[in-house]
């Protein structure tokens, strides 16, 4: 799969979307979202991939929304009357859900940052589930230094990440956080030296992920999101269910065996996900 925006290529359940307009430093127009909306969903729907790794080539992992986005405020951002800011939050809302599905997705998503995570950058990173970062990486919410509020999701999910008052500081100034920052708050998993040793990096946690069985982790990811987003009772409540429904045996059985056989375990993937019905192209449209 591959488009103007990004490439991907699927080995051995693991998918790697690599961002690869460097020349612009992988700015993001509205096919960007679209098109990783649609990926991510078929990479979901088919039930085979363990893991998605995130990266990018260039200096700069993303600068966010292209500014020519921005250049036809009257069309593109029409808000001069009820009619046209009731389409333009539509338009915004169908912009969130695009980085949503990463959330979403039954799989664990890796993110790899190397340079400049600015903007719509990190609301993709953000998004993610692991982020690891290049030394010289630096992350930053530049919107206020434009002039407009961050609206992608960073401010929902940053201050769940890192600690709120350095959310807070990083929204309301646009100032940068450095590698080593993000890794002292806990934004980051990781720091390694330079983009190649960040991409082993990536891949030796992926591989890791992989190798264990896809219906346990998925389950890791649900009722992690869950409770991020539910009181401790409703979270508990939630794991039984949840339990209920995926403990597998067999996978237990499989797990002991080749851990008391030295080998590696073999775990079926996921089922692939029923049709989704089909979307009212209207509904998908974005500015």
């Amino acid at each position: 799969m591959q488009n103007e925006y990004f490439q991907i290529s699927i080995e051995s359940g693991i998918a790697h979307l690599q961002l690869n307009r460097p020349d612009r430093l992988n700015t993001m127009g509205p096919a960007f979202f679209t098109g990783l909306r649609d990926a991510v969903l078929a990479l979901d729907d088919a039930g085979d991939t363990r893991v998605l790794v995130i990266s990018s080539t260039g200096k700069h992992f993303s600068a966010g929304m292209a500014l020519d986005v921005f250049a036809d405020t009257s069309s593109v951002f029409d808000t001069r009357s009820p009619r046209a800011r009731l389409t333009f939050q539509h338009a915004l809302r169908n912009l969130i859900d695009c980085f949503d599905t990463l959330d979403q997705a039954r799989f664990p998503v890796i993110c790899a940052i190397q340079g400049g995570c600015i903007g719509g950058g990190l609301d993709l990173a953000v998004a993610c589930d692991i982020r690891v970062c290049t030394a010289d990486a630096f992350f930053a919410l530049q919107e206020t230094q434009i002039g407009m509020t961050a609206d992608l999701g960073v401010l929902q999910r940053l201050p769940k990440v890192i600690p709120a008052g350095v959310a807070r500081q990083m929204a309301y100034t646009s100032e940068r956080l450095s590698a080593e920052r993000a890794l002292t708050v806990g934004l980051v998993n990781a720091v390694l030296p330079d983009a190649d040793a960040l991409l082993r990096h990536a891949m030796d946690v992926a591989q890791a992920i992989a190798s264990k069985s896809a219906l346990a982790v998925s389950g890791c990811k649900a009722s992690i999101n869950f409770a991020r987003d539910h009181s401790t009772a409703e979270s508990l409540q939630h794991m039984a269910l949840l339990q209920s429904a995926i403990f597998d045996t067999r996978d237990l059985a499989e797990a002991i065996s080749a851990w008391q056989g030295k080998r590696p375990a073999r775990f079926d993937p996921l089922s692939p996900l029923t049709p989704r019905p089909a979307a009212n192209p209207n509904d998908r449209e974005l500015p």
